[in-house]
């Protein structure tokens, strides 16, 4: 089976995968910029938000690759964690909710203000979109950059159902991605769970993906 690479050679997108296979388009170029011109930013809150399977945590892995850091998952942030942020310059808190303890959130945005840590946060809707009891944590948010990963283009669309395709080892003609672009929702989530479920007919019915396979996915 031939691999990704070689699928993106023949496919002519190769060129706009930097960093580990994360794909640049118009749908999240500027915030791989922003990533790129640390430590030259605004402000050193940075919230980066989309949906599941947007690439906020493929960013975050890319930026620590190059700038290390320490990165906590948002039912992670303890007491004991927060010590641990004092030897680090760059601190990452993942998948941020209102489950969240608002004090230590509060405390880790003062030690980073206060020690001039770079604090990136990543979350499903904006940080100010989040309802916090504490007042003073509500004003701390919004001294965050914020940026949001759009909603896929036509050509991340493609480049993102490829991906999805070669990692299942599954080979199909352009012109059946094509069509499925323009038939599923423009959504993460939605391509994912789409080629899980091409592949589960296919599978089921021991043939090649072809047009009536994704119809019959498209009505399921």
């Amino acid at each position: 089976m031939k691999n990704y690479n070689q699928l993106l050679l023949e496919f002519d997108y190769e060129q706009n995968f930097k960093d580990d296979d994360f794909y640049v388009s118009k749908s999240n170029k500027h915030i791989f910029e922003m990533i790129k011109q640390w430590p030259k930013w605004e402000k050193n809150f940075l919230n980066i938000s989309g949906e599941r399977y947007s690439g906020k945590s493929h960013l975050i892995n890319i930026f620590l690759k190059k700038h290390k850091g320490i990165k906590f998952e948002n039912d992670k942030l303890n007491n004991d964690n927060l010590k641990k942020i004092r030897f680090h310059q760059n601190v990452v808190l993942e998948n941020l909710d209102n489950k969240i303890n608002e004090n230590l959130l509060y405390t880790l945005f003062n030690i980073a203000e206060q020690d001039d840590k770079f604090l990136i946060i990543t979350s499903l809707k904006p940080i100010v979109d989040i309802k916090f009891n504490l007042e003073d944590l509500r004003s701390r948010s919004k001294n965050c950059l914020l940026l949001s990963i759009n909603k896929p283009d036509d050509e991340l669309m493609f480049a993102l159902i490829l991906k999805n395709l070669s990692d299942r080892q599954i080979l199909i003609e352009k012109k059946l991605i094509d069509y499925i672009i323009k038939r599923i929702d423009r959504s993460y989530d939605k391509i994912s769970e789409f080629i899980y479920k091409i592949d589960k007919i296919s599978l089921k019915k021991k043939k090649s993906i072809d047009f009536k396979i994704i119809k019959e996915a498209l009505e399921g």
